[in-house]
């Protein structure tokens, strides 16, 4: 539910006014449903600043989205130069008039005639008026500008009856009613009366401010009804008016919790997520040429191929430019272009005010509806603006996108230390993510470095990794510490080449070291083997010593037994004595 909508339920609790919608893209926000229904409305201003288009617009809108019909009645410019007035707004009156859904009439008020008789009376206007409505049925009246209707009329009592004759008039024909009228010197209109009668008054600025010109939109006032009560910038193009209704303060926003890559698989690694939030915002700063339009690139890219809409807000480049360079380094966007999942919309700053600017972004994300945008860069908005209201700027801009649950991604280049205060001040707080890439000038090289500053909700890596730009995409190296520090470039490339050198001196040396280890191993074996074997020798001649040694005792003993015996007398021959003895 958007803000307006709750703004618009919580003042239908209060008040039962009915109101007629305007069809005016965003005007009915901020008017929570339109204008009063059967009530006049004042709508004022200076010269060029686009009374009659409103006007207009609520007629020809009340006859196609409404099925209202209308009638305008002008004092200042006839039937066929209003028609060419609004052809170029798509508005075919002509043909409108043929259908009898609209009625213009042309009223010429001559100031002369006036003063001669010294009468002032609308009687006859009643009557035209009244024959105009019943003549197509209408329901929504218009005149414009009240100033002619009034020009030859001095006297303030007889002025004020009037215009309370001529309002309720129109209530009582049950018609919702514009007024037009021209700017007074200290009040709203040049009688300062009009805006009394009115139960609504509305006015319109058109100012022009470092030589850039800005319309604005004020409800001064509004009888029975809640409103918006700000400066609104408003937007006339080619399809009308557009009001820009981004003025919530409220911190309400609806969160997401699904995350949505960046098209760079290293930089995902970065974030304990594997991305960002979807509706988050994303700030990419660094330096001219460190590659920031290329990280958009590839985010734009990232959510095309994922059948995500993506809107390119270029104030730099043109569309043909940005696809020509991405395509150096990977990145087909023309592919995306042509299935329509891609829309550019590039412009000078220098077009429009901040504010139009504005305008222009919020009515080409509700064409559009896209899931991703990308503003490249915002720094070149400053050209139009102060930082101060650059962040104003971008403040509504990620209020109506965070609503919209779109992911937004902002390119700023920093300049030098002060532009970089600056912009940080006045753009990183308001982000969810900061990427910065800076220069890293080393061993006669100027390469470049990435790290993420902050991101809100998820844990990320504190470390400066090299970003490096290829004709194959983007990528991040992991971060390598040399003897001097973190190198990068060639630096980087010498000390790996340098330790692989040394690692394969060093494996050599190892294998040198394992071969002659074999190799006394094997003498040592050796060595073990003719000791065994002389062991096993001198072993059976210890053993040979032994059995001899036990023959000889044997024999000895056998020998001196018979010795014994031959001296005692006793001794017989072998063959002779007792088998049992033997």
């Amino acid at each position: 539910m958007s803000k307006y909508t709750a703004l618009k339920k919580e003042a239908n609790k209060l008040t039962t006014l009915p109101k007629t919608p305007t069809g005016i893209n965003g005007l009915d926000e901020i008017t929570l449903g339109g204008f009063p229904k059967g009530r006049p409305t004042l709508i004022c201003g200076g010269a060029g600043c686009g009374k009659t288009l409103f006007s207009l617009e609520f007629i020809v809108k009340g006859v196609t989205d409404y099925n209202e019909p209308g009638v305008f009645i002008a004092f200042e410019e006839k039937a066929h130069e209003l028609a060419m007035n609004v052809t170029s707004l798509g508005f075919d009156l002509e043909k409108l008039q043929k259908d009898k859904k609209i009625k213009i009439d042309y009223i010429h008020v001559d100031k002369s005639e006036i003063e001669e008789t010294g009468e002032y009376d609308l009687s006859g206007l009643f009557i035209r008026l009244g024959h105009a409505i019943d003549s197509i049925g209408a329901k929504r009246v218009v005149l414009d500008t009240i100033e002619n209707l009034f020009s030859g009329l001095d006297n303030e009592g007889i002025l004020r009856a009037e215009l309370r004759r001529l309002f309720q008039f129109l209530k009582d024909k049950g018609v919702t009613a514009i007024i037009t009228g021209e700017k007074g010197e200290k009040t709203l209109t040049r009688k300062g009366l009009e805006e009394y009668v009115s139960d609504c008054v509305i006015f319109l600025d058109h100012r022009v401010i470092n030589q850039i010109s800005t319309r604005r939109l004020r409800i001064i006032k509004y009888r029975g009804s809640l409103h918006g009560t700000n400066e609104y910038p408003f937007l006339i193009d080619e399809e009308g008016i557009s009001v820009l209704p981004v003025t919530s303060l409220k911190l309400d926003k609806p969160v997401a919790t699904s995350i949505i890559k960046s098209g760079i698989p290293s930089l995902d690694q970065m974030f304990s997520l594997g991305g960002f939030y979807k509706g988050s915002s994303i700030l990419v700063s660094g330096t001219a040429g460190t590659g920031k339009t290329s990280i958009a690139a590839s985010f734009v890219n990232a959510a095309c191929s994922r059948k995500e809409k993506s809107l390119y807000f270029a104030f730099e480049e043109s569309p043909s430019q940005i696809i020509r360079n991405m395509s150096s380094v990977g990145l087909d966007l023309q592919k995306h272009v042509d299935k329509g999942l891609l829309k550019f919309y590039a412009a000078r700053p220098t077009l429009y005010g901040l504010e139009m600017h504005l305008v222009a972004i919020h009515k080409a994300i509700q064409k559009f509806k896209p899931d991703v945008i990308v503003l490249d860069p915002i720094t070149n908005l400053i050209t139009v603006g102060s930082f101060s209201d650059v962040k104003s700027m971008l403040v509504r801009l990620i209020d109506f996108l965070q609503e919209s649950q779109i992911t937004v991604m902002f390119t700023a280049l920093t300049l030098n230390s002060i532009i970089n205060e600056q912009t940080d001040d006045g753009v990183s707080s308001l982000v969810d993510s900061w990427l910065c890439i800076k220069d890293i000038e080393f061993n006669g090289e100027r390469n470049r470095g990435l790290y993420v500053m902050k991101t809100r909700g998820m844990k990320h890596s504190n470390q400066v990794r090299e970003f490096v730009i290829t004709n194959k995409g983007l990528d991040l190296i992991d971060v390598y510490i040399g003897p001097e520090g973190v190198l990068t470039g060639s630096a980087r490339e010498a000390q790996v080449l340098l330790e692989e050198t040394g690692m394969v001196l060093h494996s050599n040396a190892l294998g040198r070291k394992d071969r002659e280890l074999l190799r006394k191993r094997k003498v040592l074996e050796a060595k073990i083997e003719s000791l065994k074997t002389e062991f096993e020798s001198t072993e059976e001649e210890l053993n040979k010593v032994y059995i001899e040694e036990d023959i000889k005792r044997e024999v000895i003993t056998k020998t001196r037994k018979q010795m014994t015996q031959f001296r005692s007398g006793n001794y017989q021959k072998p063959d002779q004595a007792n088998p049992k003895e033997e």
